[in-house]
């Protein structure tokens, strides 16, 4: 329901992606490389490229230690894999650490450069590729190239990463002051979650700063036992 008047509902927004605008975008990638972690990429194919694996795995510990600009330094070991092998996991893996160098220092346009190299990659693993899109619509969004990064977003179309697109869609809406879009986009990527049984506080929030309240999901959660034993 909406409990916010019009004036309210825009207050509310400004304050908001002020707030947690840069949060927001780095939350969610978090998130992202926490579900796809390198670990689980190596893991799957390592017997299909051990030579390319351990390239990716020394790009990405180069990547935590190396002084300085870390992109520079690094982009032509990533796209010296690339050009190896371009339609490989260890490909799409390598511009995907590229592009997060470059999101850690607001070069957005490199991010998205980067991203772009892989996007169409023909890797045959639907999941990495759309974490690419994903990815690459907060690049484009950052540099507010807003309809480009609903466009990207079509692609999201993996009903595993709907209510991810849908939220995402959401936060660009909200970049360009639409709310009515925004809410709407944000609510679909709630009901998504609502029936999953899932819960995104975040998404709660974002929610309510476009006016929107909505009940906590009901989400069965296992009963701790908190009972003290007591000693004599």
């Amino acid at each position: 329901m909406s409990a916010l008047s019009d004036d309210e509902q825009f207050d509310s927004l400004k304050s908001f992606t002020k707030k947690y605008g840069s949060a927001m975008i780095s939350g969610i990638l978090i998130a992202l490389i926490a579900f796809f972690g390198w670990e689980y990429w190596q893991k799957k194919n390592l017997a299909v490229s051990q030579t390319e694996t351990a390239k990716v795995q020394q790009l990405m510990d180069s990547a935590r230690t190396v002084q300085g600009d870390a992109f520079s330094q690094l982009s032509t070991a990533a796209d010296s894999i690339m050009k190896e092998s371009p339609d490989s996991v260890q490909a799409i893996q390598a511009q995907l650490v590229m592009a997060k160098l470059a999101y850690d220092k607001a070069d957005y346009a490199n991010a998205e450069k980067a991203l772009k190299k892989v996007e169409n990659a023909k890797d045959g693993d639907a999941g990495l590729l759309q974490v690419v899109k994903l990815r690459l619509a907060y690049a484009q969004l950052a540099q507010k190239k807003y309809d480009e990064a609903l466009k990207t977003l079509t692609a999201v179309n993996d009903p595993a990463f709907k209510a991810t697109a849908e939220e995402a869609r959401g936060d660009i809406y909200v970049a360009k002051n639409d709310i009515e879009n925004a809410k709407k986009a944000y609510q679909n990527a709630w009901n998504t979650l609502v029936e999953r049984k899932e819960e995104r506080q975040i998404l709660q929030i974002k929610l309510e700063s476009v006016g929107v309240l909505v009940d906590d999901p009901e989400i069965e959660r296992p009963i701790l036992d908190t009972q003290v034993e007591v000693t004599e």
